[in-house]
């Protein structure tokens, strides 16, 4: 049985999802911002449990999760030629050894920002 424990363990990998978050009462976004980005990085036996994992801690922390992105392990994207310096490296560690989401960054939107990119693309 330690042996399934230790497979069960070594399967757990780091995810580095984008989460595009809106308003809610009392989600500690600046006042003035519509809503904001969080880069992340989740563990899980797959993407989806390190997305599902994560919608539900935001939500436990008052954000509002409105669409996730998803770009892979780190070996994924290192194929897709990515640069992770080691200041990422330790933060997608930590999230493997803690088996959990760790927030890298959050950048708030004002304005609308958040669409600008979309319509822009089209």
């Amino acid at each position: 049985m330690t042996q399934d424990k230790k497979k069960k363990k070594t399967r757990q990998q780091v995810y580095t999802l984008l989460v595009q978050v809106g308003r809610k009462d009392d989600d500690g976004l600046p006042d003035e911002a519509t809503g904001g980005a969080l880069m992340i990085y989740a563990s899980g036996v797959d993407e989806a449990e390190a997305v599902r994992e994560t919608v539900a801690i935001l939500k436990q922390a008052d954000l509002n999760p409105l669409d996730v992105t998803g770009y892979g392990t780190v070996e994924e994207r290192e194929e897709q030629g990515h640069e992770i310096d080691d200041q990422e490296r330790e933060l997608m560690q930590r999230a493997l050894d803690e088996n959990s989401v760790v927030v890298a960054q959050l950048t708030p939107f004002y304005h609308g920002e958040e669409s600008e990119d979309a319509t822009t693309e089209h």
